[in-house]
């Protein structure tokens, strides 16, 4: 059905768009929580935890509509099209999406679409993983001696001219702390990017995998050492990238991990 078959149509429900956190159950909203609890329909994310996933009403309709790398149970325009059918016959239908739905989760180009529609909908901010994997490894993101401002990238564009490319030589320069998300496939030309900006070669990063999770580890290197590391231990995705002073704090941290 396309926009215009849309049009004038009447819609019984409304469609949340829930972040679940990075993973932890512990960390999901209250009212995220209680959304999944009365659901009609959740459709959700690969990357939503098992542990989340079971407080979903168990009389609700679960849809997998997950994206990782080379592998889409759905296509972005398939879920939205989703969306919007089940808010025709459902009273609660939740859009459950890993950390937070506007960062790097596609959330405000779904919410545009169903306001376009005429749906009735809803943001319920989560904890993104940028911040919470680097907590969960003891790196404070900012720090009164190493670090007053953050920059969260992208480090899997996406494809078309519509999409400005990363401008890396401004993200080098622009903060003491840099975040990187999905970079781990392209971790080479990423440092390469911020090298050839003049970031230095001995510059601390730490990669962080499967964040606030029992199974989280970390990968700790510099800029000159860390794509050879990721080659010897095979260390891969879903991870987040953290480059700046503060991953020293890792070494003083790491050991207070939340359980």
């Amino acid at each position: 059905m396309n926009r215009t078959q849309t049009e004038g149509r009447k819609y019984l429900g409304k469609v949340y768009l829930v972040g679940a956190g990075p993973g932890d159950p512990g960390l999901l909203t209250l009212k995220g929580k209680s959304l999944l609890e009365c659901a009609d329909v959740v459709i959700y994310d690969a990357l939503v935890s098992p542990t989340i996933l079971a407080m979903i009403n168990p009389l609700a309709e679960q849809i997998n509509a997950g994206k990782r790398m080379g592998r889409h149970s759905l296509l972005q325009e398939q879920t939205t099209q989703l969306l919007i059918d089940k808010a025709q016959d459902n009273a609660i239908v939740v859009r459950l999406k890993g950390g937070d739905p506007f960062i790097f989760g596609r959330g405000g180009e779904e919410m545009a679409e169903l306001v376009k529609a005429g749906i009735n909908v809803e943001v319920v901010p989560g904890i993104t993983s940028g911040i919470a994997a680097a907590a969960y490894a003891g790196i404070p993101l900012t720090h009164r001696l190493y670090s007053s401002s953050v920059t969260f990238v992208t480090g899997h564009e996406a494809a078309g001219a519509y999409k400005p490319k990363v401008n890396w030589n401004a993200i080098a320069h622009g903060s003491e702390t840099i975040v990187i998300y999905m970079g781990i496939h392209n971790l080479p030309y990423i440092v390469e990017q911020l090298s050839a900006a003049g970031l230095g070669l001995e510059t601390p990063i730490a990669l962080v995998r499967w964040g606030t999770r029992p199974e989280q580890e970390e990968l700790i290197g510099t800029l000159k050492t860390i794509v050879e590391q990721v080659e010897q231990t095979g260390f891969g995705a879903p991870a987040i990238a953290v480059i700046g002073s503060v991953v020293n704090m890792h070494s003083i941290l790491s050991g207070c991990r939340p359980i």
